[in-house]
Protein backbone atom coordinates (compact mmCIF):
# COMPACT_ATOMS: atom_id res chain seq x y z
CA UNK A 1 0.00 0.00 0.00
CA UNK A 2 1.34 3.73 -0.87
CA UNK A 3 1.92 5.92 2.25
CA UNK A 4 -0.79 7.73 0.21
CA UNK A 5 -3.18 5.10 1.10
CA UNK A 6 -2.09 4.49 4.18
CA UNK A 7 -2.38 8.02 5.13
CA UNK A 8 -5.98 8.23 3.99
CA UNK A 9 -6.97 4.81 5.38
CA UNK A 10 -5.54 4.57 8.83
CA UNK A 11 -7.54 8.47 8.99
CA UNK A 12 -10.69 6.88 7.53
CA UNK A 13 -10.52 4.07 9.84
CA UNK A 14 -9.99 5.89 13.04
CA UNK A 15 -13.24 8.26 11.85
CA UNK A 16 -15.40 5.47 10.96
CA UNK A 17 -14.34 3.58 14.18
CA UNK A 18 -15.59 6.80 16.29
CA UNK A 19 -11.80 6.55 17.73
CA UNK A 20 -10.84 9.78 15.77
CA UNK A 21 -9.79 12.90 18.64
CA UNK A 22 -11.48 15.75 17.08
CA UNK A 23 -10.97 19.84 18.13
CA UNK A 24 -12.79 22.01 17.47
CA UNK A 25 -11.46 25.61 17.14
CA UNK A 26 -13.12 28.71 18.45
CA UNK A 27 -16.76 27.99 20.66
CA UNK A 28 -18.56 30.52 19.68
CA UNK A 29 -22.71 30.71 18.12
CA UNK A 30 -21.57 28.18 15.31
CA UNK A 31 -18.22 26.06 16.98
CA UNK A 32 -20.17 25.53 20.29
CA UNK A 33 -23.15 23.45 18.18
CA UNK A 34 -21.17 22.17 16.46
CA UNK A 35 -18.65 20.51 19.14
CA UNK A 36 -22.06 19.17 20.49
CA UNK A 37 -23.37 17.22 17.66
CA UNK A 38 -19.51 15.73 17.27
CA UNK A 39 -19.35 14.93 20.66
CA UNK A 40 -23.22 13.39 20.50
CA UNK A 41 -21.89 11.45 17.44
CA UNK A 42 -19.96 9.64 19.94
CA UNK A 43 -16.23 11.38 18.98
CA UNK A 44 -14.07 12.26 21.98
CA UNK A 45 -13.97 16.33 21.40
CA UNK A 46 -12.61 19.11 22.48
CA UNK A 47 -13.41 22.71 22.18
CA UNK A 48 -11.29 25.46 22.33
CA UNK A 49 -11.42 28.75 22.69
CA UNK A 50 -9.24 31.94 24.00
CA UNK A 51 -11.71 32.97 26.14
CA UNK A 52 -11.58 31.66 29.58
CA UNK A 53 -15.00 31.97 30.52
CA UNK A 54 -16.36 29.87 27.77
CA UNK A 55 -13.93 27.84 28.62
CA UNK A 56 -14.84 27.24 32.40
CA UNK A 57 -18.86 27.23 31.10
CA UNK A 58 -18.52 24.23 28.96
CA UNK A 59 -16.79 22.58 31.66
CA UNK A 60 -19.53 23.23 34.29
CA UNK A 61 -21.95 22.16 31.59
CA UNK A 62 -23.47 25.47 31.03
CA UNK A 63 -24.44 26.72 27.77
CA UNK A 64 -23.65 30.38 26.59
CA UNK A 65 -25.11 29.62 23.29
CA UNK A 66 -29.43 30.13 22.78
CA UNK A 67 -29.13 27.02 20.22
CA UNK A 68 -27.73 24.96 22.64
CA UNK A 69 -29.67 23.59 25.69
CA UNK A 70 -27.43 23.04 28.68
CA UNK A 71 -29.65 19.87 29.40
CA UNK A 72 -27.99 18.55 25.88
CA UNK A 73 -24.54 19.93 26.88
CA UNK A 74 -23.94 18.92 30.28
CA UNK A 75 -24.72 15.13 29.93
CA UNK A 76 -21.99 14.85 27.61
CA UNK A 77 -19.41 17.05 29.71
CA UNK A 78 -19.93 14.85 32.67
CA UNK A 79 -19.38 11.58 30.30
CA UNK A 80 -16.04 13.23 28.92
CA UNK A 81 -16.94 13.48 25.69
CA UNK A 82 -16.92 16.61 25.65
CA UNK A 83 -13.99 18.62 26.74
CA UNK A 84 -12.90 22.37 27.43
CA UNK A 85 -9.48 24.15 26.63
CA UNK A 86 -7.71 27.29 26.35
CA UNK A 87 -4.29 25.64 25.52
CA UNK A 88 -3.13 25.08 22.41
CA UNK A 89 -1.40 21.90 23.19
CA UNK A 90 -4.73 20.29 22.85
CA UNK A 91 -4.77 20.62 19.56
CA UNK A 92 -1.34 18.07 19.03
CA UNK A 93 -3.64 14.78 19.66
CA UNK A 94 -6.29 15.81 16.96
CA UNK A 95 -6.69 13.79 14.01
CA UNK A 96 -9.42 16.08 12.86
CA UNK A 97 -9.40 19.76 13.42
CA UNK A 98 -12.25 22.22 12.31
CA UNK A 99 -11.75 26.23 12.41
CA UNK A 100 -15.20 28.11 13.34
CA UNK A 101 -13.85 31.25 14.23
CA UNK A 102 -14.49 34.91 13.40
CA UNK A 103 -14.27 36.71 10.20
CA UNK A 104 -14.97 40.53 10.45
CA UNK A 105 -14.09 43.50 8.58
CA UNK A 106 -11.94 46.11 9.65
CA UNK A 107 -12.45 49.95 9.53
CA UNK A 108 -12.06 50.15 6.18
CA UNK A 109 -14.56 47.21 5.08
CA UNK A 110 -11.65 45.30 4.22
CA UNK A 111 -11.74 41.20 5.16
CA UNK A 112 -10.18 40.64 8.21
CA UNK A 113 -9.08 37.25 8.30
CA UNK A 114 -6.06 37.09 11.10
CA UNK A 115 -8.39 35.08 13.43
CA UNK A 116 -8.03 32.29 10.62
CA UNK A 117 -4.26 32.92 10.20
CA UNK A 118 -3.67 32.74 14.13
CA UNK A 119 -5.71 29.42 14.30
CA UNK A 120 -3.78 28.13 11.28
CA UNK A 121 -0.25 28.90 12.49
CA UNK A 122 -1.28 27.20 15.99
CA UNK A 123 -2.37 24.38 13.88
CA UNK A 124 0.71 24.02 11.67
CA UNK A 125 3.13 23.70 14.78
CA UNK A 126 1.43 20.59 16.32
CA UNK A 127 0.48 19.29 12.54
CA UNK A 128 0.00 15.20 13.23
CA UNK A 129 -0.07 12.89 10.52
CA UNK A 130 -2.36 11.60 8.88
CA UNK A 131 -5.24 15.08 9.70
CA UNK A 132 -8.05 16.67 8.56
CA UNK A 133 -8.53 20.35 8.73
CA UNK A 134 -11.97 21.93 7.56
CA UNK A 135 -12.24 25.37 7.84
CA UNK A 136 -15.97 26.58 8.46
CA UNK A 137 -15.50 30.13 9.01
CA UNK A 138 -16.63 32.68 6.13
CA UNK A 139 -14.08 34.30 3.77
CA UNK A 140 -13.62 34.81 0.20
CA UNK A 141 -13.38 32.51 -2.68
CA UNK A 142 -9.58 31.22 -2.98
CA UNK A 143 -8.74 31.39 0.70
CA UNK A 144 -8.38 27.94 1.76
CA UNK A 145 -6.42 27.31 -1.54
CA UNK A 146 -4.26 30.69 -1.83
CA UNK A 147 -3.61 31.29 1.75
CA UNK A 148 -4.27 28.13 4.38
CA UNK A 149 -2.92 25.50 2.04
CA UNK A 150 0.41 27.52 2.17
CA UNK A 151 0.57 27.83 5.73
CA UNK A 152 0.58 24.12 6.15
CA UNK A 153 3.12 23.35 3.32
CA UNK A 154 5.39 25.75 4.29
CA UNK A 155 5.58 24.01 8.04
CA UNK A 156 7.09 20.49 6.07
CA UNK A 157 3.31 18.96 5.47
CA UNK A 158 2.81 17.71 2.29
CA UNK A 159 -1.52 17.71 1.39
CA UNK A 160 -3.02 14.17 0.94
CA UNK A 161 -0.18 13.04 2.74
CA UNK A 162 0.26 14.73 6.32
CA UNK A 163 -2.84 16.62 6.16
CA UNK A 164 -6.01 16.46 4.63
CA UNK A 165 -8.13 20.00 3.92
CA UNK A 166 -11.49 20.85 3.19
CA UNK A 167 -13.93 24.43 3.45
CA UNK A 168 -17.40 23.53 4.72
CA UNK A 169 -19.54 26.99 5.14
CA UNK A 170 -21.56 27.22 8.21
CA UNK A 171 -24.79 27.64 7.99
CA UNK A 172 -26.36 28.58 11.13
CA UNK A 173 -29.47 30.03 11.73
CA UNK A 174 -29.87 31.45 15.76
CA UNK A 175 -32.99 31.29 16.94
CA UNK A 176 -34.11 29.08 14.14
CA UNK A 177 -36.60 26.52 15.70
CA UNK A 178 -36.71 24.07 12.54
CA UNK A 179 -32.95 23.38 11.62
CA UNK A 180 -29.89 23.00 13.11
CA UNK A 181 -26.29 21.90 12.42
CA UNK A 182 -27.27 17.83 12.09
CA UNK A 183 -30.37 18.49 9.63
CA UNK A 184 -29.07 21.73 7.74
CA UNK A 185 -27.27 20.60 4.69
CA UNK A 186 -23.61 21.07 4.51
CA UNK A 187 -21.54 21.73 1.17
CA UNK A 188 -18.43 20.36 1.41
CA UNK A 189 -15.60 21.56 -1.17
CA UNK A 190 -11.75 19.84 -0.49
CA UNK A 191 -8.71 20.90 -2.13
CA UNK A 192 -8.41 17.47 -3.84
CA UNK A 193 -10.86 14.75 -4.21
CA UNK A 194 -8.76 12.72 -1.49
CA UNK A 195 -9.44 15.72 1.17
CA UNK A 196 -13.15 15.93 0.28
CA UNK A 197 -13.45 11.70 0.69
CA UNK A 198 -12.15 12.11 4.21
CA UNK A 199 -13.98 15.56 4.85
CA UNK A 200 -17.13 13.82 3.30
CA UNK A 201 -16.72 10.81 5.94
CA UNK A 202 -16.27 12.95 8.81
CA UNK A 203 -18.83 14.99 8.48
CA UNK A 204 -21.68 12.07 7.25
CA UNK A 205 -20.68 10.74 11.28
CA UNK A 206 -23.11 13.84 12.43
CA UNK A 207 -25.02 15.70 9.13
CA UNK A 208 -28.19 14.27 7.89
CA UNK A 209 -27.17 15.83 4.14
CA UNK A 210 -24.25 16.37 2.40
CA UNK A 211 -23.55 18.65 -0.67
CA UNK A 212 -20.27 18.05 -1.94
CA UNK A 213 -18.86 20.48 -4.77
CA UNK A 214 -15.89 20.12 -6.84
CA UNK A 215 -13.34 23.04 -4.70
CA UNK A 216 -12.80 24.70 -1.76
CA UNK A 217 -13.39 28.28 -3.64
CA UNK A 218 -17.04 26.95 -5.03
CA UNK A 219 -17.96 26.15 -1.37
CA UNK A 220 -16.37 29.52 -0.19
CA UNK A 221 -18.22 30.83 -2.94
CA UNK A 222 -21.81 28.83 -1.87
CA UNK A 223 -21.41 30.73 1.37
CA UNK A 224 -20.98 34.33 0.32
CA UNK A 225 -24.15 33.77 -2.68
CA UNK A 226 -26.17 32.84 -0.21
CA UNK A 227 -25.72 35.60 1.93
CA UNK A 228 -25.30 38.26 -0.70
CA UNK A 229 -28.76 37.38 -2.13
CA UNK A 230 -30.38 37.98 1.23
CA UNK A 231 -28.44 41.24 1.48
CA UNK A 232 -29.17 42.07 -2.21
CA UNK A 233 -33.43 41.18 -2.00
CA UNK A 234 -33.43 43.28 1.96
CA UNK A 235 -31.75 46.02 -0.32
CA UNK A 236 -34.29 46.27 -2.59
CA UNK A 237 -36.93 45.92 0.11
CA UNK A 238 -35.41 48.66 2.52
CA UNK A 239 -35.55 50.91 -0.91
CA UNK A 240 -39.12 49.83 -1.85
CA UNK A 241 -40.44 50.64 1.90
CA UNK A 242 -38.43 54.43 1.36
CA UNK A 243 -40.55 54.63 -2.11
CA UNK A 244 -43.67 53.42 -0.38
CA UNK A 245 -43.25 56.02 2.41
CA UNK A 246 -43.46 58.95 -0.29
CA UNK A 247 -45.71 57.85 -2.04
CA UNK A 248 -47.80 56.95 0.98
CA UNK A 249 -48.49 53.90 0.10
CA UNK A 250 -48.55 50.89 2.98
CA UNK A 251 -45.65 49.08 2.70
CA UNK A 252 -46.62 45.76 4.40
CA UNK A 253 -49.65 45.92 2.81
CA UNK A 254 -47.93 46.11 -1.18
CA UNK A 255 -45.48 43.17 0.06
CA UNK A 256 -48.02 40.98 1.44
CA UNK A 257 -50.53 41.43 -1.93
CA UNK A 258 -47.54 40.59 -3.84
CA UNK A 259 -46.54 37.59 -1.90
CA UNK A 260 -49.52 35.96 -3.32
CA UNK A 261 -48.34 35.40 -6.65
CA UNK A 262 -47.77 31.42 -6.58
CA UNK A 263 -44.40 32.11 -8.80
CA UNK A 264 -42.05 34.29 -9.66
CA UNK A 265 -42.34 36.01 -6.50
CA UNK A 266 -40.50 35.64 -2.97
CA UNK A 267 -41.17 37.78 -0.08
CA UNK A 268 -38.60 40.03 2.29
CA UNK A 269 -39.64 42.25 4.65
CA UNK A 270 -37.70 45.93 5.41
CA UNK A 271 -36.54 46.54 8.78
CA UNK A 272 -34.05 48.93 10.18
CA UNK A 273 -30.90 47.70 8.94
CA UNK A 274 -28.72 44.49 8.94
CA UNK A 275 -27.66 42.79 11.90
CA UNK A 276 -25.60 39.59 13.07
CA UNK A 277 -21.67 38.44 11.84
CA UNK A 278 -23.14 37.45 8.20
CA UNK A 279 -25.34 39.25 5.99
CA UNK A 280 -24.05 42.93 7.03
CA UNK A 281 -20.40 41.47 6.11
CA UNK A 282 -19.87 38.27 4.08
CA UNK A 283 -21.42 39.62 0.54
CA UNK A 284 -18.13 42.35 1.09
CA UNK A 285 -15.76 39.63 1.37
CA UNK A 286 -16.67 38.81 -1.88
CA UNK A 287 -17.06 42.37 -3.31
CA UNK A 288 -13.01 43.01 -1.84
CA UNK A 289 -12.32 39.60 -3.90
CA UNK A 290 -13.90 41.09 -7.18
CA UNK A 291 -11.78 44.48 -6.33
CA UNK A 292 -8.61 42.32 -6.68
CA UNK A 293 -9.39 41.39 -10.49
CA UNK A 294 -10.41 44.62 -11.41
CA UNK A 295 -14.08 43.88 -11.30
CA UNK A 296 -16.84 46.28 -9.27
CA UNK A 297 -19.90 43.81 -7.68
CA UNK A 298 -22.63 47.10 -8.53
CA UNK A 299 -25.32 45.54 -6.61
CA UNK A 300 -23.39 44.11 -3.38
CA UNK A 301 -22.55 47.78 -2.79
CA UNK A 302 -25.37 49.14 -3.53
CA UNK A 303 -27.58 47.11 -1.14
CA UNK A 304 -24.67 47.88 1.08
CA UNK A 305 -25.32 51.60 0.94
CA UNK A 306 -29.02 51.25 1.29
CA UNK A 307 -28.81 48.66 4.15
CA UNK A 308 -26.39 51.18 5.99
CA UNK A 309 -28.25 54.10 5.61
CA UNK A 310 -31.85 52.29 7.34
CA UNK A 311 -30.96 53.44 10.81
CA UNK A 312 -30.88 57.28 9.26
CA UNK A 313 -34.11 56.86 8.00
CA UNK A 314 -35.28 55.28 10.55
CA UNK A 315 -34.36 58.08 12.59
CA UNK A 316 -35.61 61.04 10.52
CA UNK A 317 -39.09 58.43 10.79
CA UNK A 318 -39.06 58.88 14.99
CA UNK A 319 -38.18 62.83 14.15
CA UNK A 320 -40.94 63.59 11.62
CA UNK A 321 -43.23 61.68 14.07
CA UNK A 322 -42.66 63.74 16.73
CA UNK A 323 -42.79 66.67 14.72
CA UNK A 324 -46.45 66.20 13.80
CA UNK A 325 -47.18 65.82 17.48
CA UNK A 326 -45.26 69.11 17.88
CA UNK A 327 -42.41 67.66 19.79
CA UNK A 328 -38.43 68.27 18.80
CA UNK A 329 -36.35 64.78 19.35
CA UNK A 330 -33.98 67.01 21.43
CA UNK A 331 -35.42 66.80 25.17
CA UNK A 332 -37.39 63.91 24.20
CA UNK A 333 -37.80 60.54 25.83
CA UNK A 334 -37.34 57.78 23.52
CA UNK A 335 -37.46 54.06 24.48
CA UNK A 336 -36.14 51.08 22.04
CA UNK A 337 -38.32 48.50 21.70
CA UNK A 338 -35.65 45.17 21.13
CA UNK A 339 -31.93 45.59 20.42
CA UNK A 340 -30.59 42.14 19.02
CA UNK A 341 -30.21 41.97 15.90
CA UNK A 342 -32.95 39.65 15.22
CA UNK A 343 -36.45 38.03 17.07
CA UNK A 344 -35.77 35.60 19.19
CA UNK A 345 -31.81 35.56 20.02
CA UNK A 346 -29.77 37.37 22.21
CA UNK A 347 -27.10 38.32 19.76
CA UNK A 348 -26.59 42.33 19.58
CA UNK A 349 -23.56 41.89 17.12
CA UNK A 350 -24.37 44.41 14.67
CA UNK A 351 -27.40 45.28 15.58
CA UNK A 352 -29.13 48.38 13.70
CA UNK A 353 -30.69 49.22 17.21
CA UNK A 354 -27.67 50.03 18.67
CA UNK A 355 -26.77 52.63 15.63
CA UNK A 356 -30.58 54.22 16.15
CA UNK A 357 -29.64 54.79 20.07
CA UNK A 358 -26.36 56.62 19.03
CA UNK A 359 -28.03 59.04 16.17
CA UNK A 360 -30.89 59.71 18.52
CA UNK A 361 -28.67 60.39 21.67
CA UNK A 362 -26.83 62.66 19.01
CA UNK A 363 -29.65 64.77 18.48
CA UNK A 364 -30.51 65.15 22.03
CA UNK A 365 -33.02 62.33 23.33
CA UNK A 366 -33.11 60.41 26.25
CA UNK A 367 -32.79 57.13 25.12
CA UNK A 368 -33.74 53.77 26.89
CA UNK A 369 -34.30 50.56 25.87
CA UNK A 370 -36.77 47.34 26.72
CA UNK A 371 -35.12 43.84 25.85
CA UNK A 372 -35.80 41.17 27.73
CA UNK A 373 -33.21 38.70 25.35
CA UNK A 374 -30.25 41.78 26.55
CA UNK A 375 -30.82 42.59 30.02
CA UNK A 376 -27.68 44.33 30.00
CA UNK A 377 -26.19 46.23 26.85
CA UNK A 378 -22.87 47.22 26.09
CA UNK A 379 -21.53 48.87 23.02
CA UNK A 380 -18.94 52.03 22.93
CA UNK A 381 -18.46 53.56 26.15
CA UNK A 382 -22.18 52.51 27.06
CA UNK A 383 -24.12 51.01 29.46
CA UNK A 384 -27.85 50.51 29.91
CA UNK A 385 -29.75 48.57 31.29
CA UNK A 386 -33.33 47.20 29.97
CA UNK A 387 -36.33 48.58 31.48
CA UNK A 388 -39.89 46.75 31.53
CA UNK A 389 -42.27 47.69 28.66
CA UNK A 390 -44.56 48.24 31.23
CA UNK A 391 -42.70 51.64 31.59
CA UNK A 392 -44.18 52.46 27.95
CA UNK A 393 -46.11 55.17 29.23
CA UNK A 394 -42.70 56.98 30.54
CA UNK A 395 -41.58 58.10 27.48
CA UNK A 396 -42.80 60.64 24.47
CA UNK A 397 -42.04 57.61 21.65
CA UNK A 398 -41.60 53.80 21.42
CA UNK A 399 -39.19 52.28 18.60
CA UNK A 400 -40.13 48.80 17.76
CA UNK A 401 -36.57 47.45 15.99
CA UNK A 402 -36.89 43.84 17.00
CA UNK A 403 -39.99 42.30 16.68
CA UNK A 404 -39.60 39.67 19.82
CA UNK A 405 -42.43 37.58 20.14
CA UNK A 406 -42.49 37.40 23.76
CA UNK A 407 -43.40 40.80 23.78
CA UNK A 408 -47.41 41.94 24.59
CA UNK A 409 -47.96 44.73 21.95
CA UNK A 410 -51.42 45.41 22.08
CA UNK A 411 -50.67 46.38 25.86
CA UNK A 412 -47.69 48.35 24.17
CA UNK A 413 -49.88 50.22 22.05
CA UNK A 414 -52.15 50.72 24.91
CA UNK A 415 -49.95 52.33 26.82
CA UNK A 416 -47.45 54.40 24.40
CA UNK A 417 -47.78 57.48 23.60
CA UNK A 418 -46.79 57.09 19.91
CA UNK A 419 -45.17 53.89 18.50
CA UNK A 420 -43.00 53.97 15.03
CA UNK A 421 -43.15 50.26 14.32
CA UNK A 422 -39.97 49.29 11.69
CA UNK A 423 -40.69 45.24 11.83
CA UNK A 424 -44.75 45.23 11.68
CA UNK A 425 -45.07 43.83 15.00
CA UNK A 426 -48.24 45.78 15.76
CA UNK A 427 -50.18 44.34 11.97
CA UNK A 428 -52.75 43.23 14.37
CA UNK A 429 -53.52 46.07 16.29
CA UNK A 430 -52.82 48.78 14.04
CA UNK A 431 -56.33 49.71 13.28
CA UNK A 432 -57.45 50.10 17.16
CA UNK A 433 -54.18 52.05 17.61
CA UNK A 434 -53.65 53.84 13.93
CA UNK A 435 -53.86 57.22 15.40
CA UNK A 436 -50.69 56.46 17.76
CA UNK A 437 -48.31 53.92 15.60
CA UNK A 438 -46.08 55.20 12.96
CA UNK A 439 -45.04 52.22 9.87
CA UNK A 440 -41.87 52.07 8.26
Amino acid sequence: MSSWGGSIMTLLQRIQAREARVVVVGAGYVGLPLAVEVAAAGFRTTAYDKSADKVASIGRGVSYVNDVPSSKLEPLVRAGTLASSSDPESLASADVIIICVPTPLNKTKDPDNSFILDAAEMIAARMKRPQLVVLESTTFPGFTREVLLPRFVQAGRKPDLDFFLAFSPERVDPGNPKYFTHNTPKVLGGISPQSLEVARAMYACFIETLVPVSSTDSAEMVKLLENTFRAVNIGLVNEVAIMCARLHLDTWEVIQAAATKPFGFMPFYPGPGLGGHCIPIDPLYLSWKLKTLKYHARFITLADEINSAMPEFIEVMVADALNARKKAVRGSRILICGVTYKRNIDDVRESPALDIIELLQRRGAEVAYSDAHAPILRFGEQEMHSVPIEEADRFDCVVITTDHEDVDYATLCERAQLVVDTRNATRAVRAKYAAKIVSL
